[in-house]
């Protein structure tokens, strides 16, 4: 009995329960303006100059407010853990660059504002987890990129989509075909060249789509347009109208949009910009009967064709009209060619086949078709037998003989060694693939019929020489069983293996078998019989010059030397007619003057001599004497 008056005395001593705290509620970042003494909680910093996301916001605010900052980065923990917000406005700020989940945990979000930022490009982690979106707004940033996917978690709930004043020259139409509750959607001022037929034919909730000022030159008839048969003006219009803007388009005006002249319509100012006899005429204006197209006409096309089996054949088809034609091959065998690993088919009516077949000979038809109309023509192919083995011409001095490079000769007994040496060394050769014949730059490699191994798409060769490992691929023909090596480098050894590429019936999928290896070594080249080099030629041209040179002075000199010889030894100039006479002696006998001295030798020995007397007379200029 005395338990009661003990737990009567301990009663007053246990604590009391202690009333639910409220969360404290963060601190309103600086030079913002917060509610928090009332829910909705909003945060408002528009103008506040903040270079990035404040990190102290309330995680509990239901709205916030960036806009006008200078915010260049979206980081995936500025905005954690606000799993309540329900607006956030991001816009007019400088971001290029939002990280992969930024706004995951913003389940409950019905508004994004990025407009008027410098985003390039969205990939399809960055608006992950925006399951609730409605209003997404992109306009004037500089995007060129969507991915397919960057929509796919609010692609049924969104409501409004802004992309215009972009760089978008595509689009994924094929994901923009699921926003089955978009009513808005803003694609202006971008650069689109063409929308594909039906890109908006899921979009049922759709009531104003504005295409305005993109590079559309037609619209494709969509059975969403087709739905509504009223184009009403974007004021006043009735609840199940389309509002279509697509002005500011340089449309072409054929019969293509003669569905969209049909439509009512008042007052928007579309233009044609061609045809040249309705360009820059009121689009609303132009008659229906005006609205024409031109069939096509094809223009050229390849003349008959005749290859080896084995080469590459290219056929050629132009065509003309209005609008352009777009041209389509069909094989003899009455198939509708496409691209594949043997052909590929241009948009500009070239089709080039890789490797000709003998199965491939025939008439191929060229078909041009628009919508006025189509045209065929017809181009003959003729595939011959393969041609013989031939490398290129031999620049040996000496004339072909066995041992050349440019001819190919059996495997002879360093052939058979290099095998046996392939043998040692692991290399399984000759397990059904031969070098049948080799020279210095070329081999021809033979394997055996592959029967065994079923859906073979083609065979590949795989070979790389002894002085480098880079393997060279080749591919082949399935119905090959041969194949001639032309660039190959002058006595190397080369490891060679032969691959078949087959489909795996399994699973599918392609897969490859090896055929078997070859271990073969090209011969020595011999000396090329070069010309001679431009250095040795310009030096010898410089002393044939020269020479010259030297001849002509040597000759001139030595007909100076003649002239001078033959004149006594006078200048030429002075030898010709006599020489100015100033007086004239005559000889007489008399007295000769004083002698001059002889030598003393000379002057005991006495001479006879006779004296001779000259008598002078002057002479005047006109050779005559002077005096009597």
């Amino acid at each position: 009995m005395a338990v009661f008056p003990l737990l009567l005395c301990l009663l007053p001593l246990a604590p009391a329960s202690s009333p639910p705290q409220l969360t404290t509620p963060s601190p309103c970042p600086r030079r913002c303006r917060c509610q928090t003494q009332s829910l909705p909680l909003s945060v408002l910093c528009p103008g506040a100059g903040l270079l990035f996301v404040p990190p102290s916001l309330d995680r509990r605010a239901a709205e916030l407010r960036l806009a006008d900052n200078f915010i260049a980065a979206v980081r995936r923990r500025d905005l954690a853990n606000m799993t309540g917000l329900l607006h956030l406005s991001l816009s007019r700020n400088t971001i290029r660059h939002v990280a992969a989940g930024a706004f995951a945990d913003l389940r409950a979000l019905r508004a994004l504002h990025l407009d008027g930022n410098r985003l390039t490009s969205l990939g399809e982690s960055q608006l992950r987890g925006l399951v609730n979106l409605r209003h997404l707004i992109l306009s004037n940033n500089q995007l060129a990129a969507l991915a397919a996917g960057a929509l796919d978690d609010c692609a049924e709930t969104l409501e409004d989509l802004d992309l215009s004043y972009n760089n978008l020259e595509q689009l994924p139409w094929e994901a923009l075909g699921r926003l089955g509750n978009v009513n808005t959607l803003g694609l202006d001022h971008n650069l689109l060249a063409s929308v594909p037929a039906g890109a908006f034919s899921r979009l049922h909730k759709l009531a104003r789509l504005d295409m305005t000022s993109n590079r559309l030159t037609t619209i494709p008839p969509d059975p969403l347009f087709s739905r509504l048969p009223l184009l009403a003006r974007p004021r006043g219009s009735p609840a199940s109208a389309l509002v279509l803007a697509f002005g500011g388009n340089p449309l072409h005006c054929n019969c293509e949009l003669v569905w969209l002249r049909r439509l009512a319509r008042e007052d928007d100012l579309e233009a044609c910009a061609s045809p040249p006899a309705l360009g820059g005429r009121y689009f609303w204006a132009v008659g229906e009967e005006e609205f024409v197209c031109e069939p096509p006409v094809v223009t050229h096309r390849s003349p008959p064709l005749v290859v080896p089996a084995g080469r590459p054949a290219t056929l050629r088809c132009r065509a003309v009209g209005d609008p352009e034609p777009r041209v389509r091959w069909v094989s003899p065998q009455g198939r509708l060619l496409s691209n594949s690993s043997r052909a590929r088919a241009f948009p500009n009516g070239t089709l080039e086949l890789l490797v000709t077949e003998a199965g491939d000979g025939g008439i191929f038809t060229c078909i041009a078709a628009n919508a006025a109309g189509e045209a065929t023509a017809a181009v003959e192919l003729t595939v011959g037998p393969p041609p013989p083995p031939q490398l290129a011409n031999s620049t040996s001095c000496d004339p072909p003989r066995d041992g050349d490079p440019d001819a190919l000769t059996p495997p002879s007994a360093a052939s058979a060694s290099a095998s046996a040496k392939a043998a040692d060394t692991g290399t399984p050769a000759n397990h059904g693939v031969q070098v049948t014949e080799h020279g210095a730059t070329a081999a021809l490699i033979q394997w055996p019929d592959q029967r065994p191994i079923p859906g073979i798409r083609m065979y590949q060769v795989q070979y790389n020489s002894s002085a480098d490992d880079i393997l060279v691929y080749r591919m082949i023909p399935a119905d090959s069983r041969s194949f001639l090596l032309t660039d190959l480098a002058s006595g190397r050894a080369y490891d060679l293996c032969v691959l078949a590429v087959y489909e795996d019936g399994a699973t599918g999928l392609t897969a490859t078998r090896p055929v078997g290896c070859a271990h073969f070594s090209t011969e020595p080249a011999l000396r090329p019989c070069g010309a001679p080099h431009a250095p040795f030629l310009g030096g010898t041209m410089i002393i044939a010059l020269g020479g010259v040179i030297v001849a002509s002075v040597l000759v001139f000199i030595f007909v100076l030397l003649m002239r001078y010889k033959v004149h006594g030894g006078q200048p030429p100039g002075k030898a010709k007619g006599p020489a100015p006479v100033s007086s004239v002696c005559s000889q007489t006998n008399g007295t000769l003057g004083p002698t001059p001295a002889l030598p003393a030798s000379e002057s005991s020995v006495s001479r006879p001599h006779t004296v001779v007397q000259l008598d002078c007379e002057p002479w005047g200029p006109s050779h005559e004497p002077v005096g009597p």
